[in-house]
């Protein structure tokens, strides 16, 4: 409502004189009912006391002499008239421009109006928080949140690994080969605490939780690893409970293979993987080819990997496919316990027909565990002619 009547009366107060601002602003005021005054000061900078005179003019019919205007020149001078340099410290304190000077006062504060006030006093400025908001609007500053876009610097051949993963799928699949997208989602909390998200309650019955989310020791984390397949708009999470480690990652590759995969593909000599470039699943993550080689040799498949490049991790499938409807699930829930995150996470579904299935693995990973230069070479990791160290394969022993 604000921003409405900030934008309906910036045309009007550049033709309206100032009765007429006054009542146009008495008339929007008395419109919105309790409040109103409030909100049309903020919206349009005028005064309340000016409001306020307009809606005892309206009140009590008052007969209004439409030549009798203000003076030009009178009034109270605007701030910038009397003091020409309060536009220029006010830029050099917000200007974005200034963020790599780490002389701008107002480097490591946050830029509110009652902050920007302060420090221009300290610069030998006058002006008040509703002169000052005034000012900013005419200047084209806003309240603006950060805004999730940049995703760090593009590597050029970017689109190029696009193409070649979506080539890649697209061979895969013409010959009834499974492709799979796999990550691991944000871990969570154990236990009753605060869960983002609304969802419908008794009025003024909200659900309760803890004030402070500090893990707890007995409960612990839960550690979702999901597995999407792209043709058949499955997903499966294996949610572990100790450590995000490679070994972690295939071995719940390997259950969903169990579970659904050996199933739906029952003929299947290939296997494609999609994956970010870190994590338990990194490109360079040594003990991840390692066990990628073990699973190939135990399931007599081929497999084949093909990472998505730096900075790209939202353009997996399974990041909109699959982890966005599980968050979306149990918005507003507290996860009190394995069983919850279990039951929550199985039971989403789309109208697309998105199906997903979710296990608990309880065995205890290992961190840090090295992989040297001569076991390495023994695995057969064959990179591909394009960014080989993106895309590569390994071919099960015979």
């Amino acid at each position: 409502m604000i921003t409405i009547l900030s934008e309906k009366s910036i045309p009007l107060f550049k033709i309206f004189d100032e009765q007429q601002k006054r009542l146009w602003a008495a008339t929007e005021a008395l419109a919105l009912g309790r409040g109103g005054i409030a909100a049309v000061n903020l919206a349009t900078g005028l005064c309340r006391a000016a409001i306020r005179r307009g809606i005892n003019e309206l009140n009590q019919n008052h007969t209004f002499d439409s030549i009798r205007i203000r003076k030009p020149g009178g009034g109270r001078k605007k701030a910038t008239v009397n003091d020409p340099t309060l536009e220029a410290d006010l830029d050099r304190l917000i200007n974005p421009s200034t963020r790599g000077d780490p002389m701008n006062p107002l480097r490591w504060t946050t830029k509110s109006l009652r902050n920007l006030v302060a420090e221009l006093k300290r610069m030998s400025h006058t002006i008040g928080v509703t002169a000052l908001r005034k000012l900013l609007r005419q200047k084209g500053y806003s309240l603006q949140a950060n805004r999730k876009t940049r995703e760090g610097e593009d590597h050029p051949d970017r689109d190029a690994q696009f193409h070649y993963i979506n080539e890649q799928a697209k061979e895969f699949m013409a010959e009834g080969s499974p492709v799979i997208s796999v990550d691991t989602k944000k871990k969570e909390n154990i236990g009753n605490y605060s869960n983002k998200g609304q969802e419908y309650q008794p009025k003024k019955q909200p659900v309760e939780t803890k004030m402070h989310d500090f893990p707890d020791e007995k409960l612990g984390k839960a550690i979702p690893y999901g597995v999407f397949d792209i043709e058949n708009n499955e997903g499966f999470v294996n949610v572990g409970i100790t450590s995000d480690t490679a070994e972690f990652a295939v071995n719940s590759i390997e259950s969903w293979w169990n579970e659904s995969g050996k199933k739906r593909f029952p003929n299947a000599k290939r296997l494609l993987i999609t994956a970010d470039c870190g994590g338990s699943n990194g490109n360079r993550t040594r003990l991840w080819k390692k066990k990628i080689r073990e699973f190939c040799d135990k399931y007599g498949l081929d497999v084949t990997v093909c990472h998505y490049p730096p900075g790209t991790s939202k353009w997996n499938k399974i990041e909109h496919k699959l982890f966005s409807f599980i968050s979306k699930n149990w918005r507003g829930r507290p996860l009190l316990d394995l069983a919850t995150v279990v039951n929550l996470i199985g039971s989403t579904k789309t109208l697309s027909g998105l199906e997903v299935r979710c296990v608990v693995d309880d065995r205890s990973y290992e961190k840090g565990i090295k992989i040297r230069d001569a076991e390495f070479a023994t695995l057969n990791v064959t990179p591909h002619h394009f960014h080989g160290e993106w895309n590569y394969s390994l071919k099960h022993a015979e």
